[in-house]
């Protein structure tokens, strides 16, 4: 199983968004969606191994959780249209520190960025960061891996802080500083390309 978070610090988190401007009145829910499509689709199909986790921090009601869980997912396009669009109805959903599910693998509930460090405990967690060590001399230690990505604002002080406090690893893609749903791809690919040789 391969977990991804995206952290979306202006992402909005109530449905009353327009699905025609996702950059502007959703918080850069754009961003989110296009990560989405990198960690969950093939050229003719899907990534069942993948849960991708979106923590939602934008207004109003900051500190929601949207997890897309790739093995029962249905009605997803690889456009951004078709994941905001699940990311909306999943925000109609009255939510609690319960999963409630929205659509068929697309669930909601409440929390923090800690609230996911603690479900994660006893994983293998990744930090992406251009300082990072090169996933190219980390990825044969993959296994059953966690990987955390920021927005367009990276990933905040105190979030870093939390992270290398939960043990995690600080890895990098490339030495260029990249788009998030880039970084999924480049991910995928390492992995890919590992299990293939280990077949």
């Amino acid at each position: 199983m391969r977990d991804i978070v995206i952290i979306g610090h202006k992402a909005k988190t109530s449905s009353d968004f327009s699905l025609n401007d996702l950059p502007g009145a959703a918080g850069r829910m754009d961003i989110l969606c296009r990560c989405v499509s990198s960690a969950l689709f093939l050229s003719f199909g899907m990534r069942r191994d993948v849960n991708v986790h979106l923590l939602l921090l934008g207004e109003p009601d900051p500190g929601k959780i949207i997890r897309f869980e790739g093995q029962y997912l249905r009605y997803l396009n690889p456009d951004e249209r078709s994941s905001a669009s699940l990311i909306n109805k999943a925000l109609k959903k009255e939510v609690s520190n319960l999963e409630v599910r929205s659509t068929p693998g697309v669930w909601i509930r409440r929390g923090e960025f800690k609230t996911l460090l603690d479900e994660f405990e006893g994983r293998a967690l990744y930090y992406l960061r251009e300082d990072g060590e090169d996933i190219r001399k980390v990825a044969e230690g993959f296994s059953d891996p966690v990987f955390i990505l920021g927005d367009h604002t990276g990933v905040r002080e105190e979030e870093e802080a939390q992270l290398l406090k939960a043990g995690a690893k600080i890895i990098s893609v490339g030495p260029l500083s990249l788009h998030s749903n880039h970084c999924i791809s480049l991910i995928h690919n390492e992995m890919d390309r590992l299990e293939a040789k280990n077949k």
